[in-house]
C-alpha cells in the first residue's frame, strides 16, 4: 500500500501563478494573513492527511465501516479519534466565518486544504464538508437566533450538518417531495415535520453530539411545485436556552445504506415525525426552501468536483508507487532490461498511462483553484465590477468543475487499476476503492447530465446580459479570451506546438458555442443531446489554457535560471496534454454539432 503525499508544489504553483493568491490576500478580509501564514497551513494539512486521515481509509472501507443498531449508527474507533483530532486541532472549523469561531481563511486555500482531505479518505472528509456546506446555508438564510445557537457548535465540529432532498420518489426532481410540515400546535413559532428521506450521507453517527438537518419539506395547501417548497432546521437533540442538549427529537435513522464505495461514510435512512413529528424551525420565508438549499448545494458541488481532483490524484500516487516497483518482462526497446530487469514505469503503455493520469489531474486541479480563486475575488474584491466578472466566471465553471472532474476521476481511477494489471482487480491493492469510491461523485449533488443541462442552458445559451441584450456574453468572453492566449503562443519558439493545439481546441469550442447559441430557442433537445460532451469540451479546453498558461510561465523561470526539476516537469505534462487530450476537442465539436438526430434515432423506434 502507497501513502499519500499531498503535490504541494503544484498545489502552491497554481494558487500562486494562476489562482490570484497574492491578490487575495491584499484584500481587506484578509489583511492578517500573509503567504507564511499560508505555506504553515499547507504543511501542516499535508503532514496530517498522510499521517491520520490516510491511514484510516481502508479501515472505513473494509475493516470496519458504520454500524446500524435498532436507530443508533457507529464507526469504528479510528474514524472517531481522528475526527476529534481534527476538530480539536481546529481543522473543521478552518473553512469558518471568524464571528461563529472560524479562521476566516480565503476559499482558495481551504480548497488546497480540502483537497488533501478527501484524497486521504473521501469518506472522512464529507462528513465536515456536508456540516460546512449546512453552515453556508444557515449563515445565509436563517435567522439571527438560529445563527448563533446553531453555527458555533457546528463551525467548530462539535455538532454535525446534513442536508435532506432525496426521497424515495424523489431523486433529481424535487418536486415529487411529499415531506410535511404543519405549524406546531403549541404556537410557539415551531413546525411539526413527518417523512422519510434518503441517501443522507453521514444523516446518523456517534462522531459529534448533535446532528442539524436541514430538510425540505411541504407546508399545508402550499404550491404543489418548486415554490411550495420550504427548508426548515431539525435538529437530532433539541437545544435548550443555554445551549446545552435536551430532549431527542422525533427521529430516527431507520437504516445504513450497503454501497459500491465511500464505505466509510454511513448514508443514512432518516424517518422524520413518526410519533408527533420532528419539530423543526423555518429557515428564511415559506416557498423559498429550494432557491436556500441550493446555496449548499452549489457549495457542495464545487467540493464534490474536488474530490473527483483529490481521488484521481490518490490513484495516481497508487499506481506510480506500484509501477516503480513491479518487475515484469522486457522493456520494448531496451535490450539491456534483458538481463538488468526495469519495473513497469519504463513500459511504453504504462508511462502513457501514469502521464495521462498526472497530465488531466492537473488540468482539473488548476480549473477547480481557478474557480476557487474566482470565488473569494467575487466575494471580497474592493472593485464591484470585478467581483461582478468573477461571480460570473465562478458560475460557469463551476458545473465544469463537478462535471468534468467527477468524470474524469471514473476514468483516471480506472487508469490505475490498469497499471496494476490483474492485482488491481484485487482489493487487498487498494487500487479498487479509489474507483469505487469515484463513482459516486458524477452522481451525488447533480448528476454529470444536470451540471450539463445547467452548462449548456442557464450558464450559455440562456445567459443574457440585461444591459446589453449579449447572450452567452461569460462563455463567449472567456473563450475568446482563450484563443487570443493561444494565438500569440503560437508564435512561442519553444512552446509554440502547444499554442497551436490549443488555438484549434479554442476555436472547436467557440464554433460550438455559437452553434448551441443559434438552434438553443428553436431546437432545444438537439442541444441537450450534446450537452455533456459539450461540457467535457469546455473542461477539456479550459484545463489546456490553464495548463497551456502554467508551461509559459514554467518556461520563463526556467530562462530566468531556475533549474527546478518541477518546472520541466509542468512543460513536459502540458506538451502531453496537447497531444493527447486537446486534440479531441474537435471529435467533440462533430459529436456536439452533428449528433442529435442518432440521439433521437432518425425518428426511428430503437427501445
Amino acid at each position: 500500500m502507497s501513502t499519500y503525499n499531498a503535490p504541494l508544489a503544484d498545489m502552491r504553483f497554481i494558487m500562486n501563478e494562476l489562482s490570484g493568491l497574492k491578490e487575495i490576500l491584499g484584500f481587506e478580509a484578509f489583511k492578517e494573513i500573509d503567504a507564511d501564514t499560508v505555506d504553515a497551513i499547507l504543511e501542516e494539512a499535508a503532514k496530517f492527511a498522510t499521517e491520520q486521515i490516510d491511514p484510516i481509509n481502508i479501515i472505513g472501507d473494509r475493516v470496519n465501516s458504520p454500524k446500524w443498531n435498532n436507530g443508533v449508527v457507529t464507526v469504528s474507533p479510528e474514524y472517531k479519534a481522528v475526527y476529534n483530532l481534527f476538530r480539536d486541532n481546529g481543522w473543521h472549523a478552518m473553512p469558518g466565518d471568524p464571528e461563529y469561531g472560524g479562521q476566516g481563511l480565503p476559499n482558495l486555500v481551504n480548497f488546497a486544504v480540502n483537497e488533501m482531505w478527501r484524497s486521504a479518505s473521501i469518506a472522512f472528509a464529507l462528513c465536515p464538508m456536508l456540516t460546512m456546506g449546512a453552515v453556508h446555508a444557515i449563515e445565509h438564510h436563517a435567522s439571527d437566533e438560529l445563527k448563533q445557537k446553531y453555527l458555533p457548535n457546528m463551525v467548530a465540529g462539535i455538532w454535525g450538518g446534513t442536508m435532506n432532498l432525496t426521497e424515495p420518489q424523489a431523486g433529481s426532481d424535487l418536486t415529487a417531495i411529499r415531506t410535511k410540515a404543519k405549524p406546531n400546535p403549541k404556537g410557539d413559532g415551531t413546525y411539526l415535520i413527518s417523512g422519510t428521506k434518503i441517501f443522507i450521507t453521514w444523516g446518523e453517527h456517534d462522531m459529534a453530539e448533535n446532528i442539524i438537518h436541514l430538510v425540505l419539506a411541504r407546508l399545508p395547501d402550499s404550491d404543489p411545485g418548486l415554490k411550495g417548497i420550504s427548508l426548515f432546521l431539525v435538529p437530532k437533540f433539541l437545544v435548550n436556552d443555554d445551549g446545552s442538549l435536551g430532549a431527542r427529537n422525533d427521529l430516527i435513522c431507520s437504516a445504513i445504506e450497503h454501497k459500491l464505495g465511500i464505505k466509510g461514510s454511513a448514508t443514512a435512512v432518516m424517518s422524520y415525525g413518526d410519533h408527533d413529528g420532528a419539530i423543526g424551525w423555518l429557515i428564511g420565508k415559506p416557498g423559498n426552501g429550494v432557491a436556500y438549499m441550493f446555496t449548499m448545494m452549489n457549495h457542495a458541488r464545487i467540493h464534490v468536483g474536488l474530490e473527483g481532483i483529490a481521488v484521481a490524484e490518490r490513484a495516481y500516487q497508487h499506481s506510480l508507487a506500484y509501477a516503480r516497483e513491479r518487475i515484469q518482462g522486457a522493456i520494448i526497446g531496451d535490450a539491456a532490461s534483458k538481463t538488468t530487469p526495469k519495473p513497469i514505469l519504463y513500459h511504453p503503455d504504462v508511462r502513457r498511462l501514469l502521464i495521462d493520469q498526472k497530465a488531466r489531474t492537473e488540468a482539473l486541479r488548476a480549473i477547480g483553484y481557478f474557480a476557487a480563486g474566482q470565488m473569494d475575488i467575487a466575494n471580497f474584491s474592493p472593485d464591484a465590477a470585478q467581483r461582478k466578472k468573477a461571480q460570473a466566471l465562478l458560475e460557469l465553471l463551476t458545473p465544469i468543475v463537478k462535471g468534468c472532474s467527477t468524470e474524469d476521476s471514473i476514468d483516471l481511477t480506472s487508469e490505475g487499476i490498469q497499471v496494476h494489471g490483474g492485482t488491481g482487480f484485487i482489493e487487498e491493492t487498494g487500487a479498487a476503492q479509489y474507483m469505487r469510491d469515484s463513482r459516486i461523485t458524477a452522481i451525488y449533488e447533480g448528476t454529470t447530465a444536470i451540471q450539463a443541462n445547467d452548462y449548456v442552458g442557464r450558464k450559455t445559451a440562456r445567459e443574457v446580459n440585461k444591459e446589453t441584450g449579449d447572450v452567452a456574453f461569460t462563455a463567449r468572453g472567456l473563450y475568446k479570451e482563450i484563443a487570443a492566449f493561444a494565438d500569440k503562443l503560437s508564435g512561442d519558439a519553444k512552446l509554440g506546438d502547444i499554442g497551436k493545439t490549443l488555438k484549434v481546441a479554442a476555436q472547436a469550442l467557440i464554433d460550438t458555442t455559437e452553434w448551441v447559441v443559434s438552434i438553443y430557442n428553436t431546437d432545444p433537445a438537439n442541444a441537450h443531446a450534446g450537452s455533456v460532451p459539450y461540457l467535457k469540451l469546455g473542461g477539456i479546453v479550459v484545463g489546456g489554457w490553464l495548463l497551456a498558461k502554467s508551461a509559459q510561465i514554467a518556461q520563463a523561470k526556467i530562462a530566468a535560471g531556475d533549474t527546478s526539476g518541477y518546472l520541466k516537469g509542468k512543460i513536459a505534462t502540458t506538451r502531453y496534454y496537447a497531444q493527447h487530450v486537446l486534440v479531441k476537442a474537435q471529435g467533440l465539436k462533430q459529436e456536439i454539432t452533428e449528433g442529435g438526430a442518432s440521439v433521437f434515432g432518425l425518428d426511428e423506434p430503437l427501445f
